[in-house]
């Protein structure tokens, strides 16, 4: 075992800000007024299941599939950008008619684990132990389901006013880097 709490640190704060729970507040707490309640739990363990299945399989999957990670990425790029545009113009795109709750779709993928995480998650092992990579992925998970579970008490502190100044905030934000992980995987489809 090659455990260094440097690595872990560092894999942790990598992932925390790709991550950006702090970021999808808003959309979190727009995914419980829209369902009722936001299953933590289950989001947080389909996301690390996610993410530690996709870190030891992902490329692999990918090839076997006939996607490359720019394709992947430049696709979960999309994703992100229109749940941006839900943030920013206050317009509803993405429609979940069966679904009674918000965890797996779209919270724990594409939300937690999504383009953004995988392609990193593949970079990262590829310069880190795949244990310090774990260790970080839980560390993480536990922090957001910190944040899920203290959603509603989130969404009490900051008021329907600070609430929406965040979420149009954090809606550039993420526009922004949607548009960064188009920009830094399009070219990559045509090599």
């Amino acid at each position: 075992m090659n455990f260094d709490f440097k690595e872990i640190a560092t894999v942790g704060m990598v992932l925390f800000a790709v991550i950006d729970i702090v970021g999808t507040i808003p959309i979190v707490v727009d995914l419980r007024s829209k369902h009722g309640h936001i299953e933590s739990g289950k989001a947080s363990l389909a996301a690390a299941f996610i993410m530690i299945v996709f870190l030891f399989v992902g490329e692999g999957l990918l090839k076997l599939i006939g996607i490359d990670v720019h394709s992947f990425a430049v696709a979960g790029s999309l994703v992100l950008f229109f749940l941006a545009l839900e943030m920013i113009l206050g317009i509803r795109i993405y429609r979940d008619t069966e679904a009674s709750s918000a965890s797996i779709v779209p919270l724990a993928f594409p939300l937690i684990a999504g383009a953004g995480t995988m392609t990193t998650l593949l970079s990262l092992r590829s310069q880190f132990y795949t244990e310090n990579i774990i260790v970080a992925i839980v560390l993480n998970i536990i922090l957001v389901y910190g944040v899920l579970k203290s959603s509603s008490k989130i969404e009490t502190m900051l008021g329907k006013t600070g609430l929406g100044v965040v979420r149009k905030t954090f809606g550039v934000v993420l526009l922004a880097i949607a548009v960064k992980l188009f920009a830094s995987n399009v070219k990559g489809l045509f090599v």
